[in-house]
């Protein structure tokens, strides 16, 4: 028998800006805080992705890298699976249980408690 990989869709999500920390950013002098704010969480996006990238390409797997700006985490997790037509979803979780749970949230569980697919948790 042999093995073919799925596809696989890697996604990162960056939140909506803070106007709180971009008020911040602003009286500390920072010119255009916004614009600040996309180009950084850009950036990082990439460098997320692309190590992912390699990862997925040094195992053959073919993979489709997506950052999703400006969403809650688990709305663009939920959206680009219904968008790619995924029928799994597997996410981290840092594994706050109790007070923690609570005070944080969980963006696993909120992934969990809407997704319409499966959805597999690694801690």
């Amino acid at each position: 028998m042999k093995y073919e990989h799925a596809p696989l869709t890697l996604v990162t999500v960056t939140e909506r800006w803070s106007a709180f920390v971009l008020g911040d950013q602003s009286r500390q002098g920072v010119v255009d805080p916004p614009n600040k704010y996309q180009t950084e969480t850009a950036a990082v996006a990439k460098e997320i992705l692309d190590k992912a990238g390699k990862v997925a390409a040094a195992q053959n797997v073919p993979c489709k890298l997506t950052h999703v700006p400006n969403q809650s985490p688990a709305e663009g997790i939920l959206t680009t699976a219904k968008n790619e037509g995924c029928d799994l979803i597997v996410m981290g979780s840092h594994g706050h249980r109790g007070l923690d749970r609570i005070l944080v949230g969980s963006r696993a569980y909120e992934v969990l408690s809407y997704s319409k697919v499966p959805v597999l948790i690694v801690r």
